[in-house]
């Protein structure tokens, strides 16, 4: 895990799920994290667990499709711990539904979480990685991307979104800034189930979750493989599934 101890991450969405899972795992090995999410009664207890436990945690009410909270957040990090290493944009909504079915309001949710949290969250921390000449870009993003279904469409677009900016960032930048996309196939949260409409569906979800899905832990444990490499070492791009999912 070296060059890890004592970087200074942000991470939005950390109040739950994977986000809180990548909070935990890097506080536990030194790492001072800056939390961003809209809960601040969660936040708070996990940054108590944090800071009880000897490490260092703060945290910053954040909307990520605001881009006045996504500054707010880098800002604190700078400001409490004196630089920022690494921003993780992990906040993400899913909803879905058949295109034809027009759930237009849904649509506009995801690309204002999916895409414009992430451009927000980059926007706010490029600036400081390029005073420091150094830093470090982590996009959550989605085995949905990857293999399209129906009734992922427009949620697969915002994540292969992503993608494209990503990429066309890494061929922008002189390598003082990296990127690394992490997609997830089937963790064991209920992000899953709060993409479908009905209780029916929801149970269906969560029984699919409870038999195949792995551990958030385990895109943490992704997350430190990418930033613990050397300067000169970019991973791009990770895939993380459980080995029975189609």
């Amino acid at each position: 895990m070296r060059n890890i101890k004592n970087q200074v991450i942000a991470i939005t969405g950390a109040s739950e799920g994977i986000g809180k899972a990548i909070a935990l795992k890097l506080a536990a090995y030194g790492v001072k994290v800056a939390l961003g999410a809209r809960n601040e009664q969660r936040l708070g207890q996990i940054v108590d667990e944090i800071n009880s436990k000897g490490g260092d945690a703060i945290f910053v009410k954040t909307d990520v499709t605001q881009k006045e909270d996504m500054a707010q957040l880098v800002k604190e990090a700078v400001k409490h711990f004196c630089r920022l290493d690494v921003i993780i944009n992990n906040a993400g909504v899913a909803t879905l539904s058949l295109i034809d079915e027009l759930d237009l309001d849904n649509w506009d949710k995801m690309i204002d979480v999916n895409i414009k949290g992430v451009l927000y969250g980059m926007a706010a921390a490029i600036p400081v990685f390029k005073h420091q000449n150094a830093g470090h870009i982590i996009n959550i993003i989605s085995t949905s991307g990857i293999k399209i279904t129906p009734t992922q469409g427009v949620y697969a677009g915002t994540k292969n979104a992503v993608r494209t900016i990503a990429e066309a960032f890494r061929q922008e930048s002189d390598g003082s800034i990296r990127i690394t996309g992490i997609s997830p196939g089937y963790i064991n949260t209920d992000f899953a189930a709060k993409g479908v409409a009905t209780e029916e569906q929801k149970g269906e979800m969560r029984k699919v979750v409870s038999q195949i899905a792995i551990s958030p832990e385990v895109i943490a444990d992704a997350v430190i493989y990418a930033i613990s490499q050397p300067k000169e070492v970019e991973v791009g791009d990770i895939v993380i599934r459980p080995s029975v999912q189609n």
